[in-house]
């Protein structure tokens, strides 16, 4: 149990006043990082990835769903995983209240993971989700975009990602990111940003509650508490996220 120091109200309204600086400080920092990622270089997608959706096989381009902007999120669901990862489904809830404001502003939100779709499906149903998840097994789009790995990338002592070599033993044969296209008037494709492992975070909205609760975030290491939104009542240990 943390103890804060007790203080009179004007002792509080003085370090709060103070935090409000720092709050704003990083509010302004976040609208330059902003900034900066919207003026990145593009980069034109030359390979014509197939993914398997509801609908039948698509490329990346009809992915896009009639609008201009794609976001993907790399879902660690893997062909012989029997669920989905719990942080990755701990995002993934906070998704279906946005696709509306994200479809009205030209932008398109879809899952890819590399589990055949039937395992997909079964799991979208599990979760009661409604967002669009495809599956990118028959290609390589997941290794070209970092967060999948082969038997001999694990074999080795480094693997790329988050755009470093990190050591083997910190990775898994999936890993989470977010990346985003862009689709011009000639139908060309260009990748415009990718983020991992704690990247996209913001994304998590009681994340972002928690922050501002008494306690935080609570934990020991980063999301140790997750678990699947349907998991919570018997309180089990956190499992992997091949598990």
């Amino acid at each position: 149990m943390q103890h804060n120091a007790i203080v009179s109200r004007d002792e509080w309204l003085a370090a709060r006043r103070a935090l409000l600086l720092r709050e704003k400080e990083a509010t302004r920092l976040r609208d330059k990082v902003n900034a900066e990622r919207l003026a990145l270089p593009w980069v034109k997608v030359e390979q014509d990835y197939v993914f398997d959706t509801p609908a039948g096989p698509k490329k990346l381009a009809d992915l896009f769903d009639g609008r201009s902007q794609l976001i993907v999120y790399h879902f660690m669901l893997g062909p012989d995983w029997e669920a989905g990862c719990p942080g990755c489904s701990f995002l993934s809830d906070h998704l279906d209240g946005a696709l509306p404001h994200l479809n009205n502003h030209d932008v398109t939100l879809t899952a890819v993971s590399r589990a055949p779709l039937a395992k997909i499906a079964a799991y979208k149903r599990r979760m009661g989700w409604r967002f669009p998840w495809v599956s990118s097994n028959a290609s390589s789009f997941n290794f070209d975009y970092h967060v999948s790995f082969t038997r001999d990338d694990l074999a080795k002592d480094k693997v790329f990602y988050n755009f470093t070599d990190i050591d083997v033993a910190s990775a898994h044969d999936e890993l989470p990111g977010l990346s985003a296209f862009i689709k011009d008037e000639a139908g060309n494709v260009f990748h415009t940003y990718s983020s991992y492992a704690r990247g996209p975070e913001e994304l998590i909205g009681t994340l972002m509650i928690l922050d501002r609760a008494p306690r935080g975030r609570n934990e020991t290491t980063v999301m140790d508490w997750v678990r699947r939104h349907d998991e919570y009542a018997d309180r089990a240990e956190a499992s992997s996220c091949c598990a």
